[in-house]
């Protein structure tokens, strides 16, 4: 057999001449592609890895001090060791982002001779395509290797002039987050090239090398860089300027999915570390909503000297194995909801019998955790909103966009919001981060902008503040904020009085480090309008319209989205989806609204697509003909639910009687009839085989 690449670096290697205790030891210039096993995790990958594991053999002496090995990762997801000579020395960063790595080696670990560095998958080995390489040994302790400069950073805000909460980045000059002295303590949360800090200044020393540094402060500020070179012996001072680009009047930005290492065991923020990312974030209104624990974060933030740039509120992710919801407010020392229930209707009493609480959120519905999926096929079916097991959803919101936990297709929890809309079940849209981490998932990445009337985020009145999101007044933002109002007035959460023409105005904003692509205006859940964005460069609106649009004859409601090419930056840079469904992905910045309902018939309220749905069939039940010439006339959300009610009359999808009645019907009915019974048969083969 031909030896391979990675086979002749490694007789290159061992060959190699020992170097002088003073000189590093370049083991690999390479970047390698390692996968343990299984199909390639991204189309960005090549579909065949270079090696399940690397392995690598140099000559080297025996340390009789502390020496330090330093190395380049990518698209790290899972646990990986690292090993020198036969002993675990750390592991590799779970972190997809490019990033440095500096792993200290103990005195005594090398031998003068042969030694040997492998990296490798270990645990349970899930399919992870990684890169891994660049790597040198130091001859000095790591300590010795990051001071060969400093660096001191102050970041102001444009309007005050003063310091301000952020999150600095720096990076090299191939764009990779790098490793530096700082370290987190109760002024700032640091992890590799990234600095969140509570006033807008951090110091930290580094190797010599060339860098960009740049400031951010979340979606509604832009971002400001410099680029430096940095000598040995180099002190040298930046000074950075950011300022507030989207107007978000009227609004509170809300992360409802916020987790801490510290109550929830697994990530990699602390409690401390948490409230200086969500002020460097500008999330004004967080969640506390750690895995079935009820979390104060009031005291700490003061002791911080944070707590004047949010409102912190308590919540509880009740993490049952039927699904994940999150809750709030809640009562610190208060009941905690019964997460062993053994189904949702015993799991929502108890939720909703827990004190204060007036918000319940199904989070992430198309992930699966204990091996269930509550919007997965073989439980639901989305088109209509139907539980397939006869189970009723309690809650009140769902997740559209969690942006630690992100869909291939964006665009299928709408779908599956829409569904639920039209069956009845009114709930509020929902963009969160579900972050765990200092920097992996970035908190707020993905928010709720919540209508608010406060105008301190220290002094946010929480009572109305919920309530209007539980009344579902809001606009889902990640990377993109959408706006809406219809006849001028009625914005998301809002009923429509009837009128014979309805105009809908609509704004696309966003900071000046995105871009907007295309409008989309949904009634019912079916598209009605969709317009090319030539965007903005500058920060603030990207796009402003007004539509005349034409509406089904009987109430519905209007949601609007924005998309654009994700944030690939590394001061913000979007995750990769959480469980894809392809190797092929493309992410997006998206902004979309609450909804718009309108009260077509006039009689004072939003009639969903399934109560006209059930009028017809208690009135034609027994005419099939009658019936489906009764829903000319109506959209194909209101097709669909006749349809799923005659499913549930014993009437199944293909039956040759309703075949043959639909030879009769519109297009309309048509379409929305096949529709239903091509998503019917797809739940009932995923029933049968899942």
């Amino acid at each position: 057999m031909p030896a391979s690449p990675f086979t002749t670096l490694l007789i290159c290697l061992i060959f190699a001449e020992t170097v002088t205790s003073a000189e590093p030891l370049i083991i690999t210039e390479q970047l390698v592609h390692l996968r343990h096993s299984g199909d390639r995790e991204w189309a960005t990958f090549p579909e065949q890895a270079q090696g399940k594991e690397l392995l690598l053999r140099f000559k080297a002496e025996s340390n009789s001090g502390e020496t330090a090995l330093f190395l380049r990762q990518q698209d790290v997801k899972q646990t990986w060791d690292i090993e020198l000579n036969g002993k675990i020395q750390g592991k590799l960063v779970r972190q997809e982002q490019d990033q440095q790595l500096l792993i200290p080696v103990p005195p005594e670990t090398l031998k003068t001779g042969v030694n040997e560095l492998r990296i490798y998958q270990s645990g349970k080995i899930t399919p992870d395509d990684i890169r891994v390489g660049e790597i040198v040994l130091l001859t000095d302790p790591a300590s010795e290797f990051l001071s060969e400069s400093q660096l001191s950073i102050k970041v102001t805000d444009k309007e005050t002039k003063q310091g301000i909460p952020c999150r600095i980045t720096i990076v090299n000059a191939e764009g990779t987050l790098v490793v530096s002295s700082a370290e987190s303590d109760e002024h700032q949360a640091v992890r590799t090239g990234v600095v969140y800090t509570r006033d807008g200044k951090t110091q930290v020393e580094l190797p010599a090398g060339e860098y960009t540094v740049y400031a951010g402060r979340g979606f509604e500020y832009g971002v400001d860089q410099q680029h430096l070179i940095l000598k040995k012996g180099d002190k040298k001072k930046v000074e950075l300027e950011i300022g507030r680009e989207v107007d978000t009047s009227g609004y509170v930005s809300c992360d409802t999915h916020i987790h801490t290492l510290t109550h929830s065991g697994h990530g990699d923020c602390s409690l401390e570390e948490r409230l200086l990312t969500l002020a460097g974030e500008q999330i004004e209104f967080p969640i506390a909503t750690d895995h079935n624990k009820q979390i104060n974060y009031e005291p700490l933030a003061q002791e911080l000297k944070v707590r004047q740039y949010f409102t912190p509120v308590i919540g509880n992710e009740v993490t049952t194995k039927w699904g994940h919801f999150n809750v709030f407010p809640v009562r610190e020392e208060g009941p905690i909801p019964d997460y062993q229930l053994p189904a949702w209707d015993e799991i929502f009493e108890s939720i909703l019998t827990t004190t204060d609480v007036q918000a319940v959120i199904l989070n992430h519905a198309r992930d699966i955790h204990s091996n269930y999926r509550p919007f997965g096929p073989k439980n639901h079916l989305s088109l209509t909103g139907e539980n397939l097991d006869g189970w009723r959803l309690k809650a009140n919101a769902m997740e559209l966009i969690n942006s630690g936990a992100t869909q291939t297709d964006f665009m299928q929890l709408y779908h599956d919001w829409f569904g639920m809309l039209n069956r009845g079940v009114i709930l509020t849209p929902v963009g969160c981060s579900d972050s765990h981490d200092v920097s992996r998932y970035i908190v707020g990445q993905s928010r709720t902008y919540i209508q608010s009337d406060a105008q301190d985020p220290g002094k946010i009145d929480a009572s109305q503040t919920i309530q209007n999101f539980v009344d579902g007044k809001v606009l889902v933002s990640y990377g993109l904020l959408t706006q809406m109002k219809v006849n001028s007035r009625y914005g998301p959460g809002e009923l429509v009085p009837p009128a014979k023409e309805y105009a809908v105005s609509l704004t696309v904003s966003g900071p000046s480090w995105v871009n907007a692509a295309q409008i989309q205006l949904y009634a019912n859940g079916q598209l009605i309008r969709s317009e090319q964005i030539k965007s903005r460069e500058c920060g603030g609106v990207k796009w402003q319209g007004n539509w005349q649009v034409k509406l089904p004859s009987h109430d519905c409601f209007l949601v609007a989205v924005a998309t654009g090419p994700g944030v690939s930056a590394p001061y913000w840079q979007f995750a990769k989806p959480y469980q894809p469904a392809t190797p092929e992905f493309e992410s997006q910045v998206v902004g979309a609204t609450g909804a718009v309902w309108i009260d077509v018939d006039g009689d004072g309220k939003n009639t969903t697509a399934f109560e006209y749905a059930e009028r017809l069939v208690k009135q034609h039940a027994e005419d099939l003909n009658t019936l489906l010439k009764q829903l000319d006339g109506y959209d194909q959300a209101v097709v669909m639910q006749v349809a799923s009610l005659l499913k549930a009359r014993g009437l199944e999808p293909f039956d040759p009687k309703l075949t043959k009645a639909l030879r009769e019907t519109s297009k309309t009915v048509q379409l929305g009839f096949a529709l239903y019974g091509e998503a019917w048969r797809a739940s009932q083969i995923a029933r049968r085989t899942n």
